[in-house]
């Protein structure tokens, strides 16, 4: 670059530029972290990559929706959680009849879990947090013998999908007691950064034959996080993320797996981004599918992505196995 006689590279302008805020970051934050974010800016790994494995542009349900039906899917949320209304979107764009359904309506039986086809967790801080994230969530549904009943009995029907994103990723990690295949799922824990992560990273869809990911698997997608709890922490030392079904990874610039900030903006081993339970019908993940379903929702994306996102496909495939 050369500007008025001066010649210089962006990058050097980007760490001349980053140098106070790495300053502030490492006396404020990991130390680690702040480093390698600082040396990423010279690293080809760390830019931006995207590799689609199928036409965003196709709308693999259009002939469900078509025929008129919506099954239903209960948008669950709880105080503090704050994503209800994105991903109620997500799913009524998909085909779906997307219904506010709120912990107390279960409580004070307003509502029924037999009244749907999915629950989709949402996204936020139930209860603050202070419990850890998604603790109190959880343990609403646990010590409540007939509301725990009732999510066990959903989730051990055979015509249901489950989606727990963030908050909702953190809350079922820790009932996975009452989901049948997801014993080995990991809990979530505070950042390696020591701070709260709102940012797009990029994720790979790994090998897997879950409904949600349904033609998906090997593409490489930007997509939202903003969690400050989603490392992940084995319940047993000898357990990894294969045995836990992990179907989502962290990637960095040529696509491959990562644990280096801010790419992987938690820390967790093997750049775990998200998993399913045994036969895939219930899929967690830290980061947000439903706020980046259309192209515009992304803070970058390739010029040619227009109108529906990719991650709209995650909604639509729901909507094929439904039938």
């Amino acid at each position: 670059m050369l500007i008025g006689g001066y010649e210089t590279t962006r990058a050097a302008l980007e760490r001349l530029w980053s140098e106070t805020s790495y300053r502030m970051q490492s006396l404020r934050d990991d130390r680690a972290c702040a480093e390698e974010e600082l040396e990423g800016i010279d690293l080809r790994t760390y830019r931006s990559v995207t590799r689609l494995g199928f036409d965003a542009r196709r709308d693999v349900a259009a002939p469900y929706v078509a025929t008129g039906a919506r099954p239903r899917a209960a948008i669950l949320r709880d105080q503090g959680v704050n994503g209800q209304v994105e991903m109620g979107a997500a799913f009524h764009r998909a085909g779906f009849e997307a219904v506010d359904v709120h912990m107390s309506d279960l409580f004070e039986q307003r509502r029924s879990l037999e009244d749907f086809a999915v629950l989709a967790a949402c996204g936020g801080f139930s209860y603050g947090d202070v419990l850890g994230g998604g603790g109190g969530w959880a343990k609403s549904i646990l010590f409540d013998a007939r509301v725990r009943d009732a999510f066990a009995a959903f989730f051990a029907r055979s015509d249901t999908l489950t989606l727990g994103v963030c908050n909702g990723c953190q809350m079922l990690s820790q009932v996975k007691s009452l989901v049948p295949g997801a014993a080995r799922w990991p809990r979530f824990v505070r950042n390696r950064s020591e701070q709260f992560e709102g940012r797009s990273v990029v994720v790979r869809v790994g090998a897997t034959d879950s409904p949600w990911l349904a033609g998906m698997v090997g593409s490489v997608l930007p997509i939202a996080v903003a969690h400050g709890e989603g490392r992940v922490e084995f319940d047993a030392p000898e357990w990894d993320s294969r045995q836990a079904r992990t179907v989502l990874r962290y990637v960095d610039g040529i696509g491959q797996p990562t644990e280096r900030y801010p790419l992987n903006p938690n820390g967790s081993q093997g750049g775990v981004a998200g998993l399913t339970s045994t036969d895939g019908r219930a899929l967690i993940m830290m980061p947000h599918p439903e706020r980046v379903f259309r192209a515009i929702q992304h803070s970058w994306c390739p010029p040619e992505w227009d109108g529906d996102g990719p991650w709209l496909r995650l909604f639509r495939n729901a909507r094929v196995a439904l039938g």
